[in-house]
């Protein structure tokens, strides 16, 4: 048991941590969109780092698993793709009444434009709820929640744990993408859902209305993120938070000491769904595009490496994964198009074997490394005298 000293140290350490977080957030929230409103960034470096945003999003949901409970989920892409089609559905019904089968006369029901394509001829029953926003924001969280429920009752009652676990999240996800491949599921198949024009009333084409929407949505990102990071570090400081560490230290001891491991791996495996679907969500309206390509099993192993990289355990190491990898990604892909695969396994290997806490734990390090390094001061010298010989 951790003394009150060690306690209060761990506290303090995860309270700075979320100030840093919390300050480096909301200048990104009103630094970006004014430099953009300027001039000074395009329109499309801000809706690159709006994307980056949501993939900080997915990098947490692994992380509240991986580095907090000790579940590594190779299936939280899954999520954060069925998030982005819900909101997607919606956005596609808007579109529906402007596709070019409508213009040509041949879509009277203002289907979207890939059920036309198929011959379809009416909207599809489990479609027709999604006309309503609230209702596709709503199951934005229902849905992944749902399945993350029944798939984590089942994995969790039968005690499956470790790589066993991971291999089932794999799994679930590989029959998902295939399932979504497929063109009767009438989920757009392989092309998915795209070229949306319209939220909430407000045009998504930076043409007809300028970049103000994006600009929003950037923010939305923005504040969303630093609420579940907020979110993230109250949990973290709760009983709840302590027994989840506890069952990642060792699962066996805290099932002898009388707690139902099972039920708070569920409760965590469901919240960390339903955060990854929000950064889905919020992700297809500035991507521009949803397809079962984002919910592919290597897309989720890609989160597992910036949770890897930027240091699992922590608030600001997914963030800071996310982000660095997803940017030098960009980056690569233009300068080194067939390299990007080597670079971030080259980065992967390096960050394991030497700097295994992740990029957030190098300023320890170096620290750790100059105080070693630097000299220890000399101990000042004592003068000893020499007692009187005694004459009597």
């Amino acid at each position: 048991m951790s003394s009150p000293t060690s306690s209060h140290a761990s506290f303090g350490a995860r309270h700075r941590e979320f100030l840093v977080v919390g300050v480096l957030l909301a200048l990104l929230t009103v630094v970006f969109p004014v430099l953009n409103a300027y001039g000074v960034i395009s329109n499309f470096t801000l809706t690159l780092w709006g994307k980056y945003l949501c993939y900080a999003l997915l990098g947490l949901s692994v992380d509240l698993l991986w580095g907090y409970t000790g579940l590594l989920s190779l299936g939280q892409a899954l999520f954060f793709s069925l998030g982005g089609y819900m909101l997607g559905m919606h956005l596609m019904l808007l579109i529906g009444p402007l596709g070019s089968y409508a213009k040509a006369g041949q879509n009277p029901a203002g289907l979207p434009d890939f059920m036309v394509f198929l011959g379809h001829t009416f909207l599809p029953p489990f479609w027709r709820p999604f006309n309503s926003f609230g209702f596709a924001a709503v199951m934005v969280f229902v849905l992944p929640g749902l399945l993350a429920l029944i798939f984590g009752f089942l994995a969790f009652r039968s005690r499956i744990k470790g790589v066993y676990f991971s291999i089932l999240t794999q799994a679930l996800t590989y029959a998902s993408m295939i399932l979504f491949f497929r063109n009767d599921l009438t989920m757009g198949g392989n092309n998915g859902f795209t070229d949306f024009k319209f939220i909430l009333g407000h045009s998504l084409d930076d043409k007809i209305t300028g970049p103000a929407t994006m600009r929003g949505l950037f923010v939305v990102s923005s504040v969303v993120l630093l609420l579940v990071c907020l979110f993230c570090h109250w949990l973290n400081g709760t009983k709840f938070g302590l027994v989840r560490q506890a069952i990642r230290d060792g699962e066996n001891r805290v099932l002898f000491s009388g707690y139902a491991t099972a039920h708070y791996k569920l409760f965590i495996f469901v919240v960390a769904a339903m955060i990854a679907a929000i950064g889905g969500a919020l992700f297809v309206p500035q991507a521009g595009i949803i397809n079962p390509d984002q919910m592919s099993p290597a897309k989720s192993i890609e989160a597992v490496v910036w949770v890897a990289v930027g240091g699992r355990g922590t608030i600001i190491g997914p963030i800071i994964g996310a982000i660095g990898i997803n940017a030098l990604r960009s980056w690569a892909t233009h300068a080194y198009p067939d390299s990007w695969l080597i670079i971030l396994g080259a980065i992967f290997l390096v960050v394991v074997l030497f700097l295994p806490g992740g990029v957030v734990s190098l300023p320890a390090k170096l620290t750790s490394l100059w105080r070693r390094r630097s000299p220890a001061p000399s101990a000042p010298a004592v003068a000893v005298t020499k007692p009187a010989p005694d004459r009597a």
